[in-house]
């Protein structure tokens, strides 16, 4: 007689260890959503500060309290606007430019009046960039020249010695005739020259650090008269001494 095979048990109840693997790794999420929530808020509060303190004083935001709100029943924060970012040259030197310009006024009358240059060769201003001394070609070079005139020396050695060591820029023009000798080529060079000629003398005669000292040729680029008449070309043929606004002391 043959045996009757035996039937296995099936058993319907192995989901269960999936199901348990799921319930523990759900459980394992939830901790670790809680955990997060609950991490250290001084530190929030510290890095918080600390940014805010790194921004306010260049403009880029607003203005909070150190402690910004990290729970919904803190206070409402006061919120200012940002202070305003500081000029790069402030307008506190104009005192000191207009006690500047009076001195060498003062000077330029006692020059002048020994006749070492012709009068209303020189002449100051006070502009946006700061005090503009000027110096007329007909007192101090010769046409298509930059060599200083041996008159004029003098007087640059007293100018030299009435400027403070401040940021001072030197700056050569010409006309709009154009020049072309052995020695310059364009008003470039020309202009370039005289510029270079005023600052060798006054870093030779005053207390100038020449740090503080820079040299410019403009051409006939800046004129500040018209080119058309002699009048306007002879005001143009110059070479400016700037100095500097808000940049020097007082």
């Amino acid at each position: 007689m043959s045996r009757k095979k035996k039937h296995e048990h099936v058993n319907h109840e192995r989901w269960l260890v999936s199901y348990a693997d799921f319930i523990t790794l759900l459980f394992a999420f939830f901790v670790v959503l809680f955990a997060s929530s609950q991490a250290d808020k001084k530190k929030q509060s510290q890095v918080a500060a600390a940014m805010q303190s790194a921004f306010t004083p260049l403009g880029s935001f607003e203005s909070h309290s150190k402690t910004p709100a990290i729970t919904e029943n803190s206070p409402p924060q006061v919120v200012t606007k940002p202070a305003a970012m500081p000029l790069p040259f402030p307008p506190a030197g104009s005192t000191h430019l207009e006690e500047t310009q009076a001195r060498i006024d003062s000077l330029l009358r006692t020059q002048t009046a020994g006749g070492g240059i012709p009068p209303g060769s020189v002449s100051t201003r006070i502009t946006p960039e700061g005090l503009v001394v000027s110096l007329n070609e007909i007192g101090f070079f010769a046409s298509g020249s930059s060599e200083v005139r041996p008159a004029a020396i003098a007087l640059l050695s007293a100018l030299a010695a009435s400027l403070p060591d401040a940021p001072l820029r030197i700056e050569g023009h010409t006309d709009n005739v154009p020049i072309h000798t052995m020695q310059y080529a364009t008003n470039w060079e020309l202009s370039t020259a005289r510029a270079s000629a005023i600052a060798r003398l006054l870093l030779e005669h005053g207390s100038i650090t020449p740090a503080n000292l820079s040299a410019a040729g403009y051409a006939e680029f800046h004129p500040v008269a018209s080119n058309t008449t002699e009048e306007g070309r002879s005001r143009n043929r110059r070479v400016d001494i700037i100095l500097l606004r808000g940049r020097g002391p007082g």
